[in-house]
């Protein structure tokens, strides 16, 4: 099992971060696939048509969103944690997901770069110029 860490800053309030990442609509803008997700804890979600699943374990608004991914055939459950800093001018965004299996990892990490928080930074930043 693997871990993820990643720290990226974007143009966007907390509040605008924390919608793009948890109201299904907004979710769809930026990925451009269907989406299940909403912010209570105990929820079940599924973004990018399914590709990725799992349930909100722990939200706070605006600040914080714990959520296990599944995986098949693991022992451990994977923890994604994907906290919001307030910066001058917007947001950093950590994101530490945790017990990745070693054969998904190599998907997870671009997936986290390229079409999750990279699509975010894209969707928020792109639109200003």
């Amino acid at each position: 099992m693997k871990n993820f860490k990643l720290y990226q800053y974007i143009e966007a309030e907390p509040e605008e971060l924390f919608r793009a990442l948890t109201n299904p609509f907004t979710i769809e803008l930026w990925t451009d696939a269907p989406a299940k997700m909403d912010d209570k804890e105990g929820t079940e979600f599924e973004l990018w048509d399914g590709d990725i699943c799992g349930k909100n374990i722990k939200v706070v608004e605006n600040i914080k969103l714990i959520q296990e991914w599944y995986f098949e055939n693991i022992d451990e459950p994977s923890i994604v944690t994907i906290k919001l800093h307030v910066h001058k001018k917007g947001t950093n965004i950590e994101v530490n997901h945790t017990n990745i299996p070693d054969d998904a990892y190599e998907n997870i990490n671009e997936g986290w770069r390229e079409y999750y928080v990279g699509a975010l930074k894209r969707f928020f930043e792109e639109e200003l110029y």
